[in-house]
C-alpha cells in the first residue's frame, strides 16, 4: 500500500476484549490503504505483517491502559482519548466502539479518523486546526475537541489527493 518504503505494522487487541483482532486488522489495513489516506503524499506506504519486526503497532486497548502506556510518555489520555507514544498507535476502546457524538451515527468513519490522526503523529505531523467555516475538518484536528466551523472529515486528503490542513496548534 503506497508508493515509499513500506512501514510494517502488526494491530493487536488486548487480551479479553470482545473484538475479534483480525476484524480490527482488516479495518485498520482498509484505512491504510485508501487513496485519500497517508499514502497519498506519495512517500508513505504500509505493510501489515503478524511477526516479525515492526515500525509500529496498533493496539485497540481498554481506557485504563491506553491512559497507562500514554501516561508513560507524559500524556493524559483521561480514559477518554487515543494516543501515539513511541512506535505504539494506542487505540481508546471507548472510542472504538462509541466514537463521539459528530461521528456517533457513523462509527467506522470515527475509527478512520482515529487511524489516520494516530498514524499522523507516527509520521511526524502535529495538530492543526479548523481552517475555515464550512471546510473539511483535517485528519489532524483534534475533531473530538469540537469542530469548530468545520465539517467532519476522516481522511488526510480529498478526493483530488490535496493535502486538508489548517493552522497549527501551538
Amino acid at each position: 500500500m503506497g508508493t515509499g518504503t513500506a512501514l510494517r505494522y502488526r494491530v493487536e487487541v488486548e487480551d479479553g476484549l470482545k473484538l475479534s483482532a483480525a476484524d480490527v486488522a482488516e479495518q485498520v489495513e482498509r484505512v491504510l490503504a485508501d487513496r485519500r489516506g497517508w499514502t497519498a503524499d506519495g512517500r508513505s506506504a504500509f505493510r501489515r505483517v503478524s511477526g516479525g519486526g515492526t515500525d509500529f503497532v496498533v493496539r485497540v486497548a481498554t481506557p485504563a491502559t491506553v491512559d497507562k502506556i500514554c501516561g508513560q510518555y507524559g500524556l493524559d489520555t483521561g480514559g477518554e482519548v487515543n494516543c501515539n507514544v513511541g512506535d505504539h498507535v494506542m487505540v481508546n476502546l471507548k472510542r472504538w466502539e462509541l466514537a463521539t457524538p459528530v461521528y456517533a451515527d457513523d462509527v467506522p468513519a470515527y475509527r478512520a479518523l482515529i487511524i489516520n490522526h494516530e498514524v499522523g503523529h507516527f509520521l511526524g505531523h502535529g495538530h492543526v486546526t479548523c481552517p475555515g467555516p464550512g471546510k473539511p475538518a483535517p485528519a489532524m484536528m483534534q475533531q473530538i475537541k469540537g469542530m469548530k466551523g468545520c465539517e467532519p472529515n476522516v481522511w488526510p486528503y480529498d478526493e483530488d489527493g490535496t493535502y486538508l490542513t489548517g493552522p497549527a496548534v501551538p
